[in-house]
């Protein structure tokens, strides 16, 4: 059994794994999963010997992962909007974004029984009444999270592709969203769209005004 299988059965518990992706861009939601891992036969371990934090894979990988995932999970993938992440900040909406992701799996499980989330990071769910654990840089070592955050990340980025065909010149196929050079400078010709995130983009706009 893989390194990263063998830490969550360490547990004795049914895992949960939860991660996010997209706490750092400036522009489009951040995208959090959870995956829970009903089965684990030799053969799906085989099948997921490359699992690891997803920015450590290569694109073409993560879409492969993402699938195998996908089907043998029990998993939910939830999208925070920018409009609520300005409202009540990154870290809050990718807590609230972890929470109702494993509510979402816990509910289609057999049991609540003997279940213990993990939690990538260093902070804990806030309001969630179920054990939980945080695991720092936990994409790393535990299937589960690396599982979650496989799905979030993907997920993501899609999305964003998505958002670059009604906005290419931002090009966040690209830059994800993320503040390149290319960005700002998109985002300086052209303003901001509904998609960004302004609370990201204080810094920016204050080192324009001292130029000026």
């Amino acid at each position: 059994m893989s390194t990263l299988f063998n830490f969550d059965e360490s547990f004795g518990k049914i895992i949960l794994g939860t991660d996010e992706a997209g706490r750092g861009p400036a522009a489009g939601g951040v995208f959090v999963a959870c995956a829970c891992f009903p089965e684990k036969s030799e053969t799906l371990i085989k099948e997921l010997a490359d699992l690891n934090d997803s920015k450590k894979l290569s694109k073409k990988k993560r879409e492969a992962l993402f699938d195998i995932v996908k089907e043998n999970t029990i998993n939910c993938i939830i999208n925070i909007e920018v409009d609520e992440i300005e409202k009540i900040n990154i870290l809050n909406a990718s807590l609230k974004g972890m929470k109702l992701a494993c509510e979402a799996v816990i509910a289609h499980l057999a049991s609540s029984d003997n279940l213990l989330t993990l939690v990538d990071g260093n902070k804990l769910i806030k309001n969630y009444i179920y054990p939980q654990q945080f695991v720092i840089k936990g994409d790393g070592k535990s299937a589960s999270i690396a599982a979650a955050s496989i799905l979030a990340k993907v997920s993501r980025d899609r999305y964003m592709e998505e958002l670059h065909e009604q906005f290419p010149q931002y090009n966040w196929k690209s830059n994800a969203g993320y503040l390149s050079a290319e960005h700002l400078a998109a985002i300086d010709k052209y303003g901001l769209t509904k998609y960004h995130r302004p609370s990201f983009l204080q810094n920016h706009f204050n080192k324009q005004l001292t130029l000026l």
